[in-house]
């Protein structure tokens, strides 16, 4: 019996050592995650727009080209698919005019507040003494997730604002998981249109904005634990989006920091409800059955891309 018991150790540990870390295992030392949400950011304003910080987190991190959005292309919905794990069909949130107390189509399977569960609340439940903070530009967001399940919820009505207060939690509270939205660049493609000056010159302030939030995570001494992700919820065609076209329904997934590939370019296909599960993945968390969305594992040191990934035909 102890021979059998130290044989399988041993092939065990050549198995490790071979083929890399377990598919199963979470990236190891990642104690913080930063999400930072950019309304209406398309892959076309980061590639046209002054964006050096972006392109540089590129550079340095792992992206994907061509997210997939859930449809319609708004905000509502894929916002809430960001957190949720799941798209429109399970969590109920088809259009802007969702409200808790008024809609059609009610989710599979809800919370005590008739909420689908969300990243926040499953990380809650799990790690009920971590730091958990949300701060938001648009007030449509602050709807979505569960209030039990975050320590800190804030509001604010610029992006300068919002960027300002975020920067400060990130210094005095150093949270396990903090989410902050931008609203600024979907009021450019709304105002001016996508593809314009004044679209750009928005990327251009996110970006900025962006840069001041990774110089906080320094300064707060927590850098070279977080991971840092960049999403958006769509794209926008004209001065419009809700469409079905590459570009209202395509975003750039960007991760950047701890464990992360540098300069790597992710193959698999990722859809924006993809989100939460790799927040989920990387913090060591179960997802509830009903999440339809799967870990971006390939972003990751250790992970390859997966073994049946479909590719294009030539």
């Amino acid at each position: 019996m102890l021979l059998k018991t130290s044989f399988l150790l041993s092939f065990a540990a050549i198995s490790s050592l071979c083929f890399g870390q377990k598919q199963n295992e979470k990236p190891q030392g990642i104690e913080h995650v930063i999400v930072i949400g950019v309304d209406g950011l398309s892959p076309d304003g980061i590639k046209k727009g002054k964006s050096p910080v972006l392109h540089k987190m590129i550079e340095n991190g792992a992206v994907n080209w061509q997210v997939r959005t859930v449809l319609t292309s708004a905000s509502s919905q894929n916002w809430a698919s960001m957190i949720m794990g799941a798209g429109p069909e399970q969590h109920g949130i088809i259009d802007n005019d969702w409200e808790i107390d008024k809609h059609t189509l009610p989710p599979i399977v809800q919370e005590a507040d008739g909420r689908f569960p969300t990243i926040f609340s499953i990380f809650h439940q799990a790690n009920p003494k971590a730091e958990v903070g949300v701060v938001y530009h648009w007030d449509g967001f602050g709807r979505l997730f569960q209030k039990n399940a975050v320590d800190y919820d804030k509001r604010f009505g610029t992006e300068d604002s919002t960027a300002t207060d975020f920067i400060q939690y990130i210094k005095t509270k150093k949270p396990a998981l903090g989410f902050v939205h931008f609203d600024h660049v979907d009021h450019a493609g709304h105002h001016g249109g996508h593809g314009t000056a004044e679209y750009y010159q928005s990327v251009a302030k996110a970006d900025s904005i962006i840069g001041k939030i990774l110089d906080g995570l320094k300064d707060a001494g927590i850098m070279d634990k977080t991971l840092v992700i960049v999403w958006a919820d769509h794209g926008g065609v004209g001065k419009g989006h809700g469409g079905a076209t590459p570009q209202e329904a395509e975003i750039a997934g960007i991760f950047y920091g701890k464990d992360v590939k540098k300069g790597y370019t992710i193959q698999q296909q990722v859809y924006t409800y993809d989100l939460a599960s790799t927040i989920a993945f990387v913090l060591g968390l179960q997802q509830p059955y009903a999440w339809i969305g799967r870990p971006v594992k390939p972003a990751f040191e250790g992970y390859a891309e997966p073994e049946n990934l479909w590719k294009s035909a030539k």
